[in-house]
């Protein structure tokens, strides 16, 4: 080989190992734990939050950083990032992400609060709830449910999550007053006992209404008595257990 095509030969080769070691090196800088679902969860809250209008930075933050897919049933996670309500068992569902979204915006939840929720369902609106508060209480009627999101809790690490099997509408008496409270399935009346263990100045977002016909509300308690706002329509399974029992209350004059 001539002199002048050796030299340039040996660029080449130089060049070529030069990029094979970039890209090496590259690739040696990436997290070996690199969470492949950070990005589907990333563009789940552009698209289906802050493109609906969700603006609260911690709650954006909260659903970047929650695995929604953990709380899935096996089989079902490919539909973890997208707005939809999926199965969960027990005839019950994980709420569309929106949803769980609007409902924590309204509860406008501060790092010191003491929450409680009823139905935790999957777990996953008490995770949400946990990167955003102090402590939360969640209460689920479903036994397999609960065991399993208490598991998925503790697997995650979110140790200020309290959970136990039980009827929700009757809260949590021994960790009241709560701070805000969250009801996750429909009533058709606000449970007294709720109301009972709600501080003075607290905030309440429940779903009311019968099987098909419910509203979301914002129930604001001041001097003992409820403040309450319609939000909008909405469509959750409804609670069971005392509430059952209950007839439904009538709307007050707005």
């Amino acid at each position: 080989m001539r002199p002048s095509l050796a030299l340039a030969a040996s660029v080449v080769m130089h060049a070529i190992l030069g990029a094979l070691a970039s890209s090496g090196a590259q690739e040696a800088a990436k997290p070996a734990n690199e969470d492949p679902t950070a990005r589907p969860r990333a563009r789940m809250v552009q698209r289906h939050l802050v493109e609906r209008g969700i603006k609260d930075p911690r709650v954006l933050d909260a659903f970047r950083t929650v695995p929604r897919h953990k709380f899935l049933a096996p089989g079902t996670d490919r539909q973890a990032y997208d707005d939809e309500s999926i199965p969960i068992g027990e005839g019950q569902t994980i709420t569309p992400p929106y949803d769980v979204a609007f409902m924590t915006e309204v509860l406008d939840p501060k790092p010191d609060d003491v929450v409680y929720e009823v139905g935790t369902g999957s777990g996953y609106q008490s995770a949400i709830l946990s990167r955003l508060v102090k402590e939360v209480y969640s209460v689920e009627i479903h036994r397999p449910l609960g065991e399993r999101a208490a598991k998925v809790h503790q697997e995650l690490g979110y140790t200020n999550i309290h959970t136990r099997v039980g009827d929700g509408y009757e809260g949590w008496p021994e960790a009241a007053p709560f701070d805000a409270i969250i009801v996750t399935c429909a009533p058709q009346r606000i449970p007294a006992p709720l109301v009972d263990q709600l501080k003075e100045g607290g905030r309440m977002v429940i779903p009311l209404g019968d099987r098909f016909t419910q509203s979301v509300w914002l129930v604001t308690k001041k001097d003992g008595k409820l403040e309450r706002k319609e939000l909008k329509p909405t469509l959750f399974v409804p609670m069971t257990g005392k509430a059952l029992r209950e007839t439904a209350e009538p709307k007050p004059d707005r």
